[in-house]
């Protein structure tokens, strides 16, 4: 839809909109969720339509900060040991009373391994070394292994699960037919239709009180254009990234209300650091030795080359934050002296030449076309740049869940327990838990091992053991202020090195008819709960 015609085409189809029902709501998503067990991937688009069925013990509220969920407290009560008071009189969604033995099945759930499951966050409780216990029915004790500052970031990314529905349950399979989706959270299961919608009614004894709506449903709508279509023709009420060449459209139209907030994802190309990748040739396409990705100097020229600032302009419409950072500002962590590269494409060019690659190489970028805001677009951009500069760069996008199925374990090398990743040079996103760089450095920087949890998101296997000391000693360290400078340091370090090649913040958006009012996430999450209907 041009932009010429956005606006009287929302004047024509205000006109036309039928009567909304008060107790519907429905959103149009960018990305479909492909599972609703809580315990199968990571991915947002699953997360969201799970969080409205499934809680944690520990929630986050609007600004990534954690806040009681169905833990009321948590507390060290020793120097390696935490304490959980949980939330009494919570039902599960069949009547069931919640108690600690569902707490304990959960964690025990994902410690076991869920079997095909591509993303699970079990991870979290490998890290530090976490063993738990249940003390009585509404108390629980977490070990580690040394202090363990984070503890309430961890458990806020690991759903609670019903013991009795999901003991037995077939991963993912009983949860998408509705038999095993039993949760205690706002709303409950009504259906799941893939590729078509999946809606959940209220919960009528949530221990939050009335979430506001009677039915929500969620569409997904993959198309940018077509997103906008259905919002502007009444079938969606809101809908994730709007488009943004159509924003200041939307923005200056009184039917419809635009929400705005500074996002905790960072969008940054990611170089693998094998001595010999597959998808990084000379010009005649024989594979180099060494990989010249390993040379921080090419690392260099590659973040050199990149214009941020047309990016942000031109793809981006305005809704991203050029980035040096791993964490956006305002958040834990973050370091105010880095600054993002200038583009200078002359000095790129120097410093290939200097690392002895002046005749370029041949190299192919690999993303999805359905994940980030504008991603294939920018990945495109960022090709072009890298071309100009003698890198000749192909590019190869896909859809979410092929992309991220080889970039985490499609290395023909992988084995179960041991990831190894497909591709040489990626664009990929990062968002940030509760509003500190703790789980980011740990995530994306620390050396990869499965054991530890260390690295989980480190596809290019970057190694750094400067880096890795001061991760692992800053999730021991309980002192903020401490943790703070090791974090900052790790900083500072990896992008000296160009560990990866940071290219912006996102800023999210949503759209909605007028008459709602919604606070925005800086994970990116849409929640019913926090959509209001205002007069």
């Amino acid at each position: 839809m041009s932009k010429i015609n956005l606006t009287i085409t929302a004047v024509a189809v205000t006109l036309a909109m039928p009567v909304y029902a008060q107790d519907v709501l429905t959103i149009g998503a960018r990305s479909e969720a492909s599972s609703l067990d809580p315990h199968w991937t990571q991915l947002s688009a699953d997360l969201q339509v799970q969080e409205h069925m499934f809680e944690h013990l520990v929630d986050l509220d609007s600004a990534s900060q954690p806040v009681p969920g169905l833990a009321v407290s948590w507390e060290p009560i020793e120097e390696e040991k935490w304490e959980f008071k949980l939330r009494e009189g919570v039902q599960w969604h069949d009547g069931e009373t919640f108690n600690a033995d569902d707490v304990i099945f959960s964690f025990d759930r994902l410690k076991a391994g869920i079997d095909g499951a591509p993303a699970s966050p079990a991870f979290q409780l490998d890290k530090g070394g976490k063993s738990w216990e249940k003390i009585d029915d509404y108390t629980v004790h977490i070990s580690t292994q040394g202090p363990y500052p984070t503890m309430a970031e961890d458990l806020a990314m690991l759903p609670i699960v019903a013991e009795h529905a999901a003991s037995g349950a077939t991963a993912s399979v009983d949860f998408n037919s509705g038999e095993a989706a039993i949760g205690t959270g706002p709303f409950m299961f009504e259906e799941y239709s893939p590729g078509n919608r999946i809606s959940v009614v209220k919960n009528p004894n949530w221990w939050g009180g009335d979430p506001g709506w009677d039915q929500v449903v969620f569409r997904p709508v993959g198309e940018d254009s077509s997103r906008l279509a259905a919002l502007l023709n009444g079938d969606v009420d809101i809908i994730d990234y709007p488009p943004t060449v159509d924003l200041p459209q939307l923005e200056a139209n009184p039917d419809f209300t635009v929400s705005t907030v500074s996002s905790d994802r960072l969008i940054y190309m990611m170089p693998a650091y094998r001595h010999v990748e597959d998808y990084v040739t000379d010009m005649d396409g024989n594979p180099l030795t060494p990989n010249p990705l390993r040379d921080m100097r090419v690392r260099k020229a590659l973040s050199l080359a990149i214009d941020r600032e047309a990016i942000r302009d031109r793809i981006m419409g305005g809704a991203s934050l050029p980035a040096a950072n791993i964490v956006p500002p305002g958040f834990f962590g973050h370091v105010d002296e880095l600054e993002p590269d200038a583009y200078d494409p002359e000095e790129a060019q120097r410093l290939l030449a200097e690392a002895g690659y002046g005749d370029g190489f041949k190299m192919t970028i690999h993303g999805p076309n359905d994940r980030y805001i504008n991603d294939a677009r920018v990945i495109e951009a960022v090709a072009q740049f890298w071309s100009r500069i003698g890198i000749e760069t192909a590019v190869d996008t896909m859809p979410r869940n092929i992309f991220f199925s080889d970039l985490i374990r499609g290395g023909e090398d992988s084995f179960p327990g041991f990831d190894s990743p497909k591709f040489s040079m990626s664009l990929t996103g990062w968002g940030t838990v509760a509003g500190e760089a703790t789980y980011t450095v740990s995530g994306i920087l620390e050396t990869y091992n499965a054991a530890t949890g260390g690295g989980n998101g480190n596809f290019g296997r970057y190694s750094n053991t400067d880096i890795d000391a001061k991760s692992i000693l800053a999730k021991q360290t309980i002192d903020r202020e401490a943790r703070l400078e090791l974090l900052q340091d790790a900083t500072r370090i990896a992008m000296a090195d160009y560990a990866l090649i940071p290219l912006h913040f996102q800023v999210n958006k949503w759209a909605m008819r007028s008459g709602l009012e919604h606070t925005p996430r800086t994970n990116e999450r849409t929640l019913a709960t926090e959509i209001k209907r205002v007069e």
